[in-house]
């Protein structure tokens, strides 16, 4: 028999218990800065990330990672709360993040790739960027080797980039549903190629590219990870949480136990030489579930670590793995935008 109103009853009642039920959701951020060109989106203008920490203050409870794993051991879970996260260590998360969290007083935990720490070289990714998608010129075809498998493209009549042609396109994406020219193509397909590979593999193609363009290592300071005394001083803070993001922001799942060890381990050791305290806390590469394995998980906890963030969207409740936290990744948003979607995320 079927009862009029009873399944808006239903929903009412799952809604009402979901609201109720405590869950906190994890931001993911990257950067906090203006950038001409941001394929990868990772970005966040100082003036967004402002008014993302003013919606946050004003309307949910916010709390430390470290203060979430706490609170989830002990059942007592706070309802729709939020937690802040950094990946990667890039220096404006010292020289313009920090500034406005304690402006907000919000704490937030930045996970640092411990090999870049204070050098000079861009990762793949942004280094990519800055040699197909700027002005300039290029040989007309790219060719790469790697482990035997040969790479060509065919840079056409954008072998030469104008500056006209480059603000055209400044904007694209990898999210964006085309490739406007063979420079993007490139960029695409080389991001795919270099993704799974070992350091020593990724930093072979980056050399062969080098050469065939006659460019150095040297990255552009605008996209640099901080150095030891920036990741002191943050951790210092007291507001901020150093953690540990692999030694060269590899996929951990592509390479072999022996590596993964070393990957997790010695970037632990390297961040607590650095900060003077221990680092508890770490963040997968990439993040999403193909990018790490059960081994991964068992070697992060052998490693001491008491906690392990990932990337994929999601909300962490009583149930939650503490070595698979679930986190949602934050765009260049309005504050408008940014309340609407984490309205979504805390419903």
């Amino acid at each position: 028999m079927n009862i009029r109103g009873l399944g808006r009853c239903k929903h009412w009642v799952y809604l009402t218990r979901n609201y109720l039920s405590p869950h906190v959701v994890i931001l993911l951020y990257h950067r906090i800065v203006e950038l001409s060109s941001d394929p990868q989106w990772l970005s966040v203008s100082p003036q967004h990330f402002a008014e993302h920490l003013q919606v946050i203050r004003s309307r949910y409870p916010v709390i430390s990672l470290r203060s979430l794993v706490e609170r989830m051991a002990l059942g007592n879970l706070p309802r729709r709360a939020v937690v802040v996260t950094f990946d990667d260590g890039y220096a404006d998360n010292f020289y313009v993040a920090k500034t406005l969290l304690e402006q907000h007083d919000v704490p937030a935990t930045v996970f640092v790739t411990a090999g870049f720490v204070g050098k000079s070289e861009e990762f793949w990714w942004d280094d990519l960027d800055r040699i197909l998608l700027r002005p300039g010129t290029l040989p007309a075809i790219i060719q790469l080797s790697v482990d035997g498998e040969e790479y060509q493209q065919n840079l056409g009549a954008v072998s030469e980039y104008s500056i006209d042609s480059y603000k055209m396109h400044q904007h694209w994406t990898v999210l964006s549903p085309d490739s406007p020219t063979e420079r993007q193509i490139a960029y695409r397909q080389l991001c795919q190629l270099v993704y799974p590979l070992s350091a020593d593999r990724r930093q072979d193609v980056q050399h062969q590219l080098w050469q065939q363009i006659g460019s150095g290592s040297i990255g552009r300071d605008t996209h640099r990870v901080m150095n030891p005394e920036e990741v002191a001083q943050l951790a210092a803070s007291g507001l901020i949480e150093v953690g540990a993001h692999t030694m060269s922001h590899l996929s951990l799942s592509a390479q072999s136990i022996a590596v993964q060890r070393l990957e997790i381990q010695q970037s632990k050791a390297r961040l607590e030489e650095i900060v003077g305290q221990p680092v508890t806390s770490f963040a997968y590469p990439f993040g999403s579930p193909s990018d790490y394995t059960a081994d991964t998980v068992d070697l992060v906890q052998e490693a001491g670590f008491q906690l392990a963030c990932s990337n994929f969207g999601g909300v962490v409740t009583r149930q939650s793995d503490r070595f698979q936290l679930p986190r949602v990744l934050v765009r260049n948003w309005d504050g408008d935008e940014f309340e609407r979607r984490l309205r979504e995320w805390l419903a």
